[in-house]
C-alpha cells in the first residue's frame, strides 16, 4: 500500500467522530464521511507507522442501513450532514455505540453500570437556530451562489435553498438574498485576490420566540460606490421585510469585514432595520443574543441537556457553583434559581457582557460573570466552589488548567463535552486525581451529523 493508490472496500464500522474503517491487506484504513456497510472507492492520503488514511472518492454501493431519502439537493456533496439517509433511530444507536466504545476503556469495569445511553433531539429536522452562509460559485467564473461549501473544498459553494436541518424561514431568506444579489450583479470576495464585495450571510432564528436576525457581511468596497450602496442596502432591507415568513424579523444588519481570513467577524456593523439582537427563551428564561455571541445551535436540544445537567448536579441550595467556560452564561442562569451563588468564567468578553445582561433581564442577582482565561482567573476569585460545571471548547480543558480545577476537591463535577475524544483524555487525569465516574449520558444536539454532546457526573472518592 502506497500513498496515492486507489482501493475499493466495505466500511466495517465507524469510529467517533465520523471515521470509517476499511480493511486493505490486513491494514485498517480510516476513510472519513462514510457509513458502515457502504462499498467505497478511496485514495490513500496518509500512511505511516502502520496507520493509513484514505480520501473518499466515490460510494459504489449504499449501506443496507440507508433506507430513507436525503431530502436535500446538495447531499452528500455538502459537508454539513453525513447521515441524512439513515433513519433517526439508527443514527442514535450508532452514536451511542461510538461513545461507549470510546469511553469504556477509560472508565473501566464500572462503565456499563453508569452509562445511560443517548437522549434524542426533540426534532431531527429544522433544529438549527444559526447558519453562516458563504457567497461564491461552484465552478471558476460560474454564477453567483449562496450557501455552504462543498465538502473538502474552500472554494466551491453550493446553493442551500432546501436545507433540512434549518427552519423553512432560513431557506426563504437565502433564496431571496441570492436573487437580490444576482440582480445587483455584486461580485463575491475571492479568497486569493481578496477582491470583491459579498462575503457571508448570517441568519439566526429563535426557536422559542420566532425572532430572526439577518446580517449581510461584505467587504468595504461596494462596486456601486458609497452613496448608491446605502440606497441598495435600504432596498435590501425592504425586500427582506416583505418576505412571507413564519417568524418575525427582529433586525437586519450590515457588517463590514475586510479581514484576510475567511471568517465571519465585524470591523463595523450597521443596523439597517430593527435592532442588533434577538430574544430566545430556554427553560423559562430569556436570552438576549447578538450576531456573534455563542448560543447552543439546537435550542430544544439544549433544554434536554441542561435539564440533565441540573439533575446530575443535584441539590445546590446554598452552594457556590463554578460554571467554567460559561459562554453567555446559559448554564449558570439555569442553576442560579436553586443555588446560593453562581460564578461564571469565560474568555470571550462579548459573551460575558451578554451573560451579565441576560442575568439582569432574568432578575438573577446571585450570578457573577468574569472575563478571562480560566487558568488565570481562578486565583482571583474569593468564593471557593462547592460544585463545578465544566463546558469547555472542543479541544477540552487546557492541561495546565485541569489540575488547578481539581485541586478544589469539590464533591461533584459535571463535565459537558462536545467532543468525546477530548473528554476521554481529560477523564484519565480526573480519575487519577480521586474522582469516579458516576453517570454518563449523550444528548444528540446535532441530528444527521457526526457530532454528539456527552455529559458526565464525577464524584470525589471519600468526599
Amino acid at each position: 500500500m502506497k500513498k496515492g493508490e486507489e482501493y475499493t472496500g466495505t466500511v466495517e464500522t465507524v469510529l467517533f467522530p465520523n471515521r470509517g474503517v476499511v480493511s486493505v491487506d490486513e491494514t485498517a484504513v480510516i476513510v472519513k464521511n462514510t457509513i458502515a456497510g457502504q462499498t467505497v472507492r478511496f485514495r490513500i492520503s496518509k500512511k505511516r507507522n502502520g496507520r493509513a488514511e484514505g480520501r473518499l472518492l466515490e460510494v459504489l454501493q449504499p449501506s443496507p442501513a440507508e433506507t430513507q431519502e436525503a431530502g436535500c439537493s446538495i447531499y452528500p456533496d455538502c459537508g454539513g450532514c453525513q447521515y441524512r439517509t439513515l433513519p433517526y433511530v439508527t443514527q442514535l444507536n450508532m452514536k451511542e455505540e461510538q461513545i461507549a466504545r470510546l469511553l469504556q476503556p477509560v472508565v473501566g469495569e464500572g462503565f456499563s453500570a453508569c452509562f445511560e445511553g443517548i437522549h434524542a433531539s426533540p426534532s431531527a429536522d429544522a433544529y438549527r437556530n444559526k447558519m453562516e452562509y458563504s457567497f461564491g460559485d461552484c465552478e471558476k467564473g460560474g454564477r453567483l451562489n449562496l450557501g455552504l461549501h462543498r465538502r473538502g473544498s474552500i472554494y466551491d459553494v453550493l446553493c442551500a435553498e432546501d436545507c433540512r436541518i434549518v427552519h423553512e424561514d432560513f431557506n426563504r431568506i437565502v433564496a431571496a438574498v441570492l436573487a437580490f444579489c444576482r440582480e445587483k450583479a455584486w461580485p463575491y470576495m475571492h479568497k486569493k485576490t481578496h477582491e470583491g464585495y459579498l462575503r457571508h450571510l448570517l441568519v439566526r432564528r429563535a426557536s422559542g420566540t420566532g425572532e430572526i436576525l439577518i446580517d449581510l457581511v461584505t467587504g468595504s468596497r461596494c462596486p456601486d460606490g458609497p452613496e448608491r450602496e446605502a440606497e441598495a442596502l435600504a432596498r435590501f432591507a425592504g425586500m427582506l421585510r416583505s418576505l412571507q415568513l413564519e417568524g418575525s424579523i427582529a433586525g437586519i444588519l450590515h457588517t463590514v469585514n475586510d479581514s484576510l481570513a475567511d471568517i465571519v467577524q465585524s470591523d463595523r456593523t450597521d443596523i439597517l432595520y430593527g435592532r442588533d439582537y434577538f430574544m430566545e427563551t430556554l427553560l423559562g428564561l430569556q436570552f438576549h443574543i447578538t450576531p456573534f455571541s455563542f448560543f447552543q445551535t439546537n435550542s430544544a436540544g439544549a433544554e434536554v441537556l441542561y435539564r440533565l445537567a441540573r439533575e446530575y448536579l443535584g441539590d445546590v441550595s446554598g452552594c457556590t457553583v463554578y460554571d467554567l467556560y460559561s459562554g453567555t452564561g446559559t448554564i449558570a442562569q439555569m442553576l442560579a434559581p436553586g443555588a446560593g451563588r453562581v460564578v461564571g468564567v469565560e474568555i470571550v468578553e462579548e459573551a460575558v457582557q451578554a451573560a451579565k445582561e441576560n442575568a439582569l433581564a432574568n432578575h438573577l442577582d446571585n450570578c457573577r460573570f468574569i472575563a478571562g482565561d480560566v487558568l488565570k482567573v481562578l486565583d482571583t476569585i474569593e468564593e471557593k466552589p462547592d460544585v463545578i460545571v465544566l463546558d469547555p471548547p472542543r479541544d477540552g480543558i487546557h492541561p495546565r488548567a485541569l489540575p488547578r480545577i481539581l485541586a478544589y476537591g469539590v464533591p461533584r463535577i459535571v463535565y459537558i463535552s462536545c467532543k468525546a475524544s477530548s473528554l476521554a483524555r481529560d477523564l484519565e487525569l480526573i480519575q487519577r486525581e480521586g474522582y469516579t465516574v458516576a453517570r454518563i449520558a449523550c444528548v444528540d444536539m446535532f441530528p444527521a451529523t457526526a457530532h454528539v454532546e456527552t455529559i458526565v457526573l464525577l464524584q470525589k472518592l471519600n468526599a
